[in-house]
């Protein structure tokens, strides 16, 4: 299905937004306008929600766990400060957009290896010509292979395929290439999403910690209590995280969130082992009730 007349006039201002449905490397894409926000959208892979974007606040973030990235980027340096960042999938760019936002002059790097899905969004969603983003449309970990050794201050990894994390982007030598690029005081943020038994987020933090010094996990405490399916952060780095702030900003979003960190996120994992690449697998894929 192609582009409506209607949604070429809602980039200008128009009222009568309609959603845009094309065909992507990745599924279906849908474009949706947000009915509280005039120049909104929603973006959904096979009904998936991927990304919410506000062309007018390109700080306001919708989802939960972006929220809570944006946290991590608010923290990784002082307030309005620069930053090198790399965004290891990209969906509508929403968190580029924020890091652009809150941190002008930035420059930054985004991996979308659907390159088709890129077209959509660089057309639809198009990015501020001010904004210091490079859009690479490759695999995450191979686009992650090209950045400079030491280069970032900050990696946050949102990689989904089919609602599932890909398996070569779960293991101890994808975080090697991680730790690679970034700064000795660089941060590492990844949205990882399981259900009970937590096997899948278990493993990923012990693998985590078999490689950085630091660690914490945002979540919510359903989550983590294995009550049900959802989204957690991973926040890495070999240098002290802002522990307090994040657990104050993460208790006092719209969905409170709680952060484990130190011995009871060391329990958490309950004795699982590090992942590599020899026994990697893919993330859990969602109940369809998840998106009803």
């Amino acid at each position: 299905m192609g582009r409506s007349r209607n949604t070429r006039q809602t980039r200008r201002g128009s009222a009568a937004a309609e959603a845009v449905v094309e065909a992507v490397d990745g599924g279906l894409a849908q474009l949706v306008p947000d009915p509280d926000r005039p120049r909104a959208w929603t973006l959904l892979i096979d009904g998936a929600p991927q990304s919410h974007v506000d062309l007018d606040d390109p700080a306001h973030l919708s989802f939960e766990y972006q929220r809570r990235i944006g946290h991590v980027i608010d923290l990784a340096a002082a307030p309005g400060k620069p930053v090198h960042a790399v965004h290891l999938g990209g969906g509508a760019f929403t968190l580029a957009r924020y890091v652009a936002a809150t941190r002008p002059r930035s420059t930054q790097q985004v991996v979308e290896r659907d390159a088709t899905l890129v077209q959509l969004v660089r057309r639809e969603l198009p990015l501020d010509s001010n904004a210091r983003i490079r859009v690479r449309a490759a695999d995450a970990r191979a686009g992650l292979a090209k950045v400079p050794e030491g280069w970032a201050d900050l990696i946050i990894a949102d990689v989904f395929s089919g609602a599932r994390t890909p398996a070569h982007l779960t293991s101890a030598e994808f975080l090697d290439e991680v730790r690679r690029a970034l700064k000795p005081s660089g941060v590492y943020a990844a949205n990882l999403a399981d259900g009970p038994p937590l096997a899948h987020l278990r493993g990923q933090i012990a693998t985590a910690a078999a490689r950085f010094a630091e660690l914490a996990l945002i979540a919510d405490p359903a989550v983590l209590r294995g009550k049900r399916f959802g989204n957690a952060v991973l926040v890495a780095s070999d240098g002290p995280l802002p522990l307090a702030e994040l657990t104050r900003r993460a208790a006092s979003d719209p969905h409170p969130g709680r952060v484990e960190h130190g011995r009871p996120l060391t329990d958490f994992t309950g004795g699982a082992l590090p992942v590599t690449d020899a026994t990697a697998a893919a993330s859990p894929a969602p109940p369809p009730s998840v998106f009803r």
